[in-house]
């Protein structure tokens, strides 16, 4: 699909016919040669910016905008309705939002399929009125998968070899989203004029039509020497819609790649209580990559004694209070920071591993993981967590919203050694990579103040290691486990039952796997039950 025309160049009579048809849903007028073109364009721009189109028809407008010379009719068609709103009311900063949406889709940098699909989500938030704009965008989010499994769509990103469709629109949107400002919007108003000024210009000529075309032009040009004091009040709504549609194609294609759809696809072998993971640690030959010889150097673990004041303070600020234990997971150069949304942080879990804990990393550093050569080597060495703290092979994403806050602590993960009488001398994890600590099983405000918790539901069962069979065991707990020997320990499973917070999506697959010695291969795999919190849930 070659890119538009520019303003300047002529259109053929003959394609912009075909064009018309299209726009106008008039097939029958193509070879009517009764049908003056010039004529037939002027009824397709003053037609109606229909909000309220059925929805059968969203994902059809989409793609057939995607064609050329039907997208700059069907700009310019948006352009005229969006400043007749306009000459209504110019203090109406939510038709101005309306008028800049029309205007993106201008910048010459778009490709079609994106602007086929920002057209979409524009159209869903110009329906909100600035209300409910993340349910606006997650409804759009069906017409554009639908707009996506087009034959002649899937054809389009199949050729430009898009791997991951869903990631590459995000990124292209990201890079519209950082270009918008008032001047390149009024650099795209003088566009949209220059290019209806061409499409109308033989309209003049046409008895009946002309006077209400320049009346037209008139009256768009009129609401640009109105933009220059009105734009900047929009860019903000616009950049934080842009942001709700940037995440929703992301944690799509999450959902696309990642998620885990059922829990028969959770090839879970259990957990490792201490003893048994000091074992294999010992034995392994060779060393795992995640595993380091000798005694740890730089990333030496805090001494609670020195940090504890900082801490204290802190907490009286409404930073999350660190005990000494959690105070010892950091190296130097632990601070206390407020995160702003929009963004994300994310935990690496195992079937039995709680999703609404208090360890956490940002985008950045998961991308760095997820980006390594061995990246689950690379979660256990450089954010050092041991395999009997937590069975690795899935992950969950926690979203902070636009304009939310979230006090936390970051700062490189420590050292970790294993206590003496563990029995692992001379082994330990490098620790260095970043960390953030906060208790996520708090539900908050969008001030970022604690107002309910919302802790995982799990269940404990007992296990028979020879089939896998698991049955559920409700007279057992946390404290209770951890009271029991090694011995006992094996008869027994904690599984995540429920994510219960709302802001934590997941859990999605890591596609390492969920061991991390080839000996585990060998254990019974365990007959999980049906478990929603075992089961991709993404939370709106």
């Amino acid at each position: 699909m070659p890119p538009s025309s520019p303003p300047e160049t002529a259109v053929p009579a003959d394609n912009m016919r075909v064009a018309l048809a299209y726009i106008t849903g008039a097939p029958e007028k193509l070879f009517d040669a009764s049908v003056d073109t010039a004529l037939w364009v002027w009824e397709a721009i003053q037609g109606d910016f229909n909000q309220d189109r059925s929805t059968g028809q969203i994902a059809f407008d989409a793609a057939v905008s995607m064609v050329p010379l039907v997208d700059q009719v069907c700009d310019m068609r948006d352009l005229v309705a969006n400043c007749r709103e306009l000459q209504k009311d110019h203090s109406n900063t939510w038709a101005w939002v309306g008028l800049c949406l029309t205007l993106i889709g201008l910048f010459p940098v778009l490709g079609s399929l994106v602007k086929g699909v920002l057209k979409i989500f524009f159209l869903f938030i110009r329906r909100s009125g600035g209300h409910a704009v993340e349910q606006a965008v997650d409804e759009a989010m069906t017409w554009v998968i639908t707009l996506l499994r087009k034959k002649e769509v899937v054809k389009y990103w199949r050729g430009m070899k898009w791997g991951q469709v869903f990631q590459t629109l995000a990124d292209a949107i990201k890079k519209v989203r950082n270009q918008i400002d008032v001047l390149r919007l009024l650099h795209a108003f003088d566009r949209g004029i220059a290019l209806l000024n061409t499409l109308l210009g033989k309209v003049k000529y046409v008895p009946g039509a002309a006077a209400k075309a320049e009346q037209t032009l008139n009256m768009v040009k009129a609401v640009r020497l109105q933009a220059n004091a009105h734009i900047g009040k929009a860019l903000q709504p616009i950049r934080d819609a842009l942001d709700i549609v940037i995440r929703r194609l992301e944690m799509e294609d999450l959902m696309q790649h990642r998620a885990i759809l059922n829990t028969v696809n959770v090839h879970f072998h259990g957990g490792l209580p201490e003893a048994r993971a000091v074992k294999l640690m010992r034995d392994a030959k060779p060393l795992p990559g995640w595993l380091s010889r000798g005694k740890p150097g730089v990333f030496k673990p805090l001494k609670a004694s020195k940090e504890r004041a900082k801490v204290k303070e802190k907490a009286e600020q409404g930073f999350p209070y660190l005990d000494d234990k959690q105070i010892r997971t950091f190296a130097k150069g632990l601070e206390a920071v407020e995160l702003v949304g929009p963004l994300r942080l994310y935990r690496i879990i195992g079937p039995g591993s709680v999703a609404s804990a208090q360890d956490w990393v940002t985008e950045a550093v998961f991308k760095q993981i997820m980006d390594s050569a061995n990246p689950k080597s690379a979660w256990r060495k450089y954010l050092a967590v041991w395999p009997d703290w937590n069975v690795n092979g899935q992950f969950v994403v926690y979203e902070l919203k636009a304009g939310e806050t979230l006090k936390v602590w970051k700062g490189p993960a420590a050292s970790q050694v294993k206590a003496p009488k563990a029995g692992l001398p001379d082994r330990y994890l490098e620790g260095g990579w970043e960390q953030i600590k906060f208790d996520s099983k708090f539900i908050r405000n969008s001030a970022g103040e604690s107002t309910a918790e919302a802790f995982d539901t799990l269940t404990y069962y007992r296990v028979d290691r020879q089939t896998g069979r698991m049955e559920p065991a409700p007279d057992m707990n946390y404290e209770r486990y951890k009271n029991m020997s090694p011995e006992e320990q094996e008869f027994y499973e904690c599984l995540r039952e429920k994510i219960n917070h709302p802001a934590i999506s997941g859990p999605f697959d890591t596609a390492w796997g969920m061991t991390d010695f080839d000996t585990q291969l060998s254990n019974v795999r365990l007959g999980l039950p049906n478990l929603p919190g075992q089961v991709t849930e993404f939370k709106k």
